[in-house]
């Protein structure tokens, strides 16, 4: 049996779906999923707002929410992606979430700019999807295969980004 074709907007009934359970809130990122266009950018920018407060925290503290917001994720987007009939549509934005913050681990104690360099690298490797990004992309399914590839993406971008900001200071 064939998987069903992702359409690139929700029906109506679709966002009901979706909006009705916790899950699906989870999935589309509070909400911010549910943009026209873009859906992965505004998911990365809502992911900072939460972000900041996690900034105020200590590094485990930090690596407990990620791990916590991932086993999160895999449960939701698997949830939702049930819901809307397809693995991986582009409104579940919580795995930009998730990859965001792992993006930013590097910013948490420098300026205001590295959050912006993260965001900008973060979303580099979540569209390009260099290897392996992409091959997790591929084999992956359900909710851990909307899941993983983000996170290797915020992991390339926080390793680059921790290179980088030795040099930019």
């Amino acid at each position: 049996m064939n998987a069903p074709v992702e359409r690139k907007t929700l029906t109506a009934a679709q966002r009901r779906a979706l909006l009705a359970t916790p899950a699906g809130w989870i999935a589309c990122g509070l909400g911010s999923g549910l943009a026209p266009v873009a859906q992965g950018t505004f998911g990365s920018l809502a992911a900072i707002l939460p972000w900041l407060l996690l900034r105020e925290l200590s590094l485990p503290l930090n690596l407990l929410a990620i791990v916590l917001g991932f086993v999160l994720g895999v449960w939701a987007c698997e949830m939702a992606g049930r819901a809307l009939g397809v693995d991986d549509h582009r409104a579940l934005v919580w795995d930009e979430f998730v990859g965001q913050w792992i993006a930013l681990l590097p910013a948490l104690l420098a300026p205001w700019w590295a959050i912006v360099l993260g965001f900008a690298l973060f979303r580099l490797f979540d569209v390009w999807k260099p290897w392996p990004i992409r091959e997790f992309d591929r084999r992956l399914k359900g909710g851990l295969g909307v899941m993983v590839d983000d996170v290797i993406a915020g992991v390339f971008a926080a390793v680059v980004l921790a290179i980088a900001l030795p040099f930019l200071h």
